[in-house]
């Protein structure tokens, strides 16, 4: 019979910590990091970029978050089949701005309120650019997370309101068990011959089935979450030890020292537009 010695215990403890982070199989940066790491460096990368709109800071940002997901995932594939309704969301908010943008400079065309002009023109490039900047980052940083791993950060690294966090983490994984629902309602309407009648009809029918579903599944799991003790206070405890290490902090810093060189290369271009002035 072997006697464990304390550091084998804590080498357990740190598998048994790191066993439910998941690392993208194509990342060339090998480390789990903390969910709540990535999304505070998701905050330190896309909020100072709102502070300007122009092609230039965007487009670095564009870059870096490229380059970003080469290194920790989940790769150039993935992130452009994962972007797609940027693409659909890009060339409007660039319309909305080409037609009714602030007027300034050359006139090309003017119709009643929408004018196109060098200055709408200009702005919406930046704008389309920029709708990339901001969510190319999302689909990066917050990829493989994981629904219990970010409940414990929520609670034990930020400090957010226990039930709170334990209800929301039971709210994101039922979301998985609606898609699956959904995927059943279809292929057994299908089965039973009903997938050719009006779009309208289906969608509202699955939408209401899907819904009757989510509150029953929704009433049992949070009874049994009751009488398994989740509702417990103050001596709620927690079987996985979440805290912020040297990987966690170095992605945050360069997060922000993305988002930095993103503004101050704009500054030194001349294209740096403070709230887009």
């Amino acid at each position: 019979m072997t006697q464990q010695t304390p550091d084998s215990n804590s080498q357990n403890n740190n598998g048994a910590n790191n066993q439910g982070r998941k690392v993208a199989p194509n990342a060339l940066v090998r480390v789990a990091f903390n969910p709540v790491a990535r999304i505070l460096g998701l905050m330190l990368l896309a909020t100072p970029l709102l502070v300007s709109v122009d092609v230039v800071s965007s487009a670095v940002a564009v870059c870096g978050t490229v380059v970003l997901s080469l290194l920790i995932g989940p790769g150039l594939m993935r992130m452009l089949k994962r972007s797609l309704p940027l693409l659909i969301a890009a060339p409007l908010a660039g319309t909305s701005m080409l037609l009714y943008g602030a007027p300034e400079g050359k006139e090309y065309f003017s119709f009643g309120f929408a004018h196109i002009t060098d200055n709408s023109i200009s702005l919406a490039l930046a704008v389309m650019v920029r709708v990339f900047a901001l969510g190319l980052p999302a689909i990066v940083l917050l990829s493989n997370i994981n629904a219990t791993e970010l409940g414990d950060g929520l609670a034990q690294i930020l400090k957010l309101p226990e039930r709170f966090v334990i209800g929301a983490v039971a709210a994101g994984r039922m979301l998985g068990l609606a898609r699956r629902d959904w995927a059943s309602m279809r292929r057994a309407r299908r089965a039973r011959g009903l997938g050719e009648e009006n779009v309208l009809r289906k969608a509202f029918s699955m939408t209401f089935g899907l819904l009757v579903l989510t509150l029953r599944r929704g009433a049992k799991l949070s009874t049994a979450m009751e009488a398994r003790g989740f509702a417990a206070y103050p001596n709620r405890t927690w079987a996985r030890p979440s805290r912020l290490h040297l990987p966690d902090y170095l992605l945050m810093a360069v997060c922000l020292g993305l988002s930095s060189a993103s503004l101050a290369i704009a500054a030194w271009s001349g294209y740096l537009r403070l709230f887009g002035a």
